[in-house]
Formats: structure tokens, C-alpha cells, sequence
């Protein structure tokens, strides 16, 4: 398992959601991560997810 970080800004740039969970591949960091969006309500806020080499894994401005 790896530690991705999702993070979520309001329009001004300021963070709203910045927090890491465990996942076992890409994909599954994708679908946890929006489902942390979605969970927190911020889905359609400027967000992404990136793993812990850096790579952006889910980007949504």
C-alpha cells in the first residue's frame, strides 16, 4: 500500500481538504479520492490527487 494526498482550494487558492490515504494502485486512489470529494463536498472545487512519487492522479479544476 502507498499514502496518496488529495487536496482540495476554494477560487482564491486556499486549501479546503489536504489530507493522505492509503491505496494499492492508481486506480483505487482515484476512485477513493473522489469519493472523499464527494463525501466532504467539495467534488466540484479545484482539486487533485497525487502519489507519494509525486504523479498527479486525479486533477479537476
Amino acid at each position: 500500500m502507498a499514502n496518496y494526498t488529495i487536496t482540495a482550494f476554494d477560487k482564491k487558492g486556499e486549501k479546503l481538504l489536504d489530507e493522505s490515504f492509503e491505496a494499492t494502485t492508481e486506480v483505487e486512489a482515484k476512485e477513493k479520492g473522489e469519493a472523499l470529494l464527494k463525501e466532504k463536498g467539495y467534488l466540484e472545487h479545484t482539486h487533485r490527487c497525487v502519489s507519494p512519487a509525486g504523479k498527479l492522479v486525479l486533477f479537476h479544476r
